[in-house]
């Protein structure tokens, strides 16, 4: 059974998870930036770059014991709503996670009264990719911040 929490940005589950996410594109995207000018990489940073004060609500996804299996944020981005930073622990892949935590970024974004939802993932990403196309995003043209820095990027958006 998965429970999904509504919590602070800077909930230390929430944070942890991040940074486990953190650690695994690492591992997936390695150095991308050797022989980069650093402008470019700077620019890719602060795309990457969550600001606080932009977050309408982080979501954890709770197993029955309330040990944190995944997260997800919901955030202002200009006009839009984004979702960011999507993790699941490798071990709770699987288990409907990801599914019940994209329902409930859904739920906040009508909340907020967007008519859409939207995100951006990697290229080195297939399983994301395969998850989104199964639960009813569609592709769409990658959008800023990540489009100068990221081109590799895949954008997914999902009317509401």
């Amino acid at each position: 059974m998965i429970t999904i929490e509504r919590v602070a940005w800077d909930d230390p589950r929430g944070v942890g998870l991040r940074a486990r996410m953190d650690e695994e594109m690492h591992e997936r995207y390695g150095a991308s930036n050797a022989g980069e000018d650093p402008s470019v990489t700077a620019a890719r940073d602060r795309a990457l770059a969550v600001d606080p004060a932009t977050i309408i609500t982080s979501l954890l996804a709770l197993d029955e014991d309330g040990e944190p299996l995944g997260h997800i944020a919901v955030r202002r981005l200009r006009d839009e709503v984004e979702l960011k930073r999507l993790i699941v622990l490798a071990a709770a892949r699987g288990k409907g996670a990801a599914t019940a935590l994209l329902a409930e970024g859904e739920q906040v974004a009508r909340e907020q009264g967007a008519e859409r939802l939207i995100l951006q993932t990697g290229d080195k990403q297939p399983e994301a990719v395969a998850l989104y196309e199964k639960t009813g995003w569609t592709r769409i043209p990658v959008y800023e911040p990540y489009a100068a820095t990221m081109p590799w990027s895949f954008c997914f958006a999902k009317a509401l």
